[in-house]
């Protein structure tokens, strides 16, 4: 299919802040991209027409409760079938950091086993505590298993920022995180400017994330998604250093 063809379903709700740079960042790409209201997806629209399904980043409904829990609920409880659908056809869906929330909270991610009646993981308060708004350093570790990644070289080290006060990834045993490892899930680690690991360090690992990881997909690398922000790393003027630069470049490393 040409990227030209590529339909992108967009979602936003009441909280949702991310929406209009995601679908200009899609738009760059060349892909048709449409920002639509759960209420219009749930209601007069049939999300199987479109191609990609995206969750942006925000803060929905208020992140009462948990980060992405109401939505996470609302979604499967309205949409749940196509979702499975979306899913089962091999169609790819992004959540970038509230939108990762909701796929954790969903049942989405890890995905073990298919979608799961309850959370497999969380993301969980920072530590240290408090809303990080920050640029941080990513090492790229999937082997072409992620359709979101699958350009990226192994080992690669991005530049993106991120921006949560809950993205703590846990899990609830060692044996999930090994098989994290084992199915290839883990698809971004909080790194230092060289590539070396966080181990946990703070500000490099900006959230106390376990293993530091950033970014995971499901076992058939369909279901993306990842705390920082991509679309805010797009332009090359987006960048914080942008101006020491001389000439910047076109693009940055969120142009995944």
């Amino acid at each position: 299919m040409k990227i030209e063809d590529v339909k992108v379903c967009i979602i936003r709700v009441g909280g949702t802040n991310c929406d209009a740079e995601t679908k200009r960042a899609f738009e760059e790409l060349g892909a048709k991209a449409t920002i639509q209201h759960l209420n219009e997806i749930s209601r007069r629209r049939n999300l199987l027409d479109y191609h990609i399904l995206v969750f942006p980043g925000g803060f929905s409904y208020g992140d009462y409760v948990r980060a992405g829990a109401i939505l996470a609920k609302n979604i499967m409880t309205r949409i749940g079938g196509e979702i499975k659908a979306f899913i089962d056809e091999g169609r790819p869906i992004l959540g970038i950091c509230n939108g990762f929330q909701i796929l954790v909270e969903a049942g989405l991610l890890p995905g073990f086993n298919g979608i799961s009646e309850y959370p497999e993981a969380a993301l969980a308060t920072n530590i240290p505590i408090g809303y990080r708004c920050r640029w941080v350093y990513l090492r790229h570790e999937g082997d072409g298993k992620c359709a979101s990644t699958w350009l990226i070289p192994r080992g690669r080290i991005l530049r993106i920022p991120v921006a949560h006060a809950e993205g703590r990834f846990i899990l609830s045993s060692e044996k999930d995180l090994d098989r994290l490892l084992d199915n290839g899930q883990i698809i971004l680690r909080y790194c230092d400017e060289k590539g070396e690991y966080a181990q946990g360090r703070f500000p490099e690992n900006p959230n106390g994330s376990l293993y530091d990881i950033a970014g995971i997909c499901n076992p058939e690398g369909t279901v993306f998604g990842l705390m920082p922000h991509p679309e805010r790393a797009y332009y090359g003027w987006q960048l914080p250093d942008w101006t020491r630069m001389g000439r910047p470049p076109k693009y940055g490393d969120g142009k995944l």
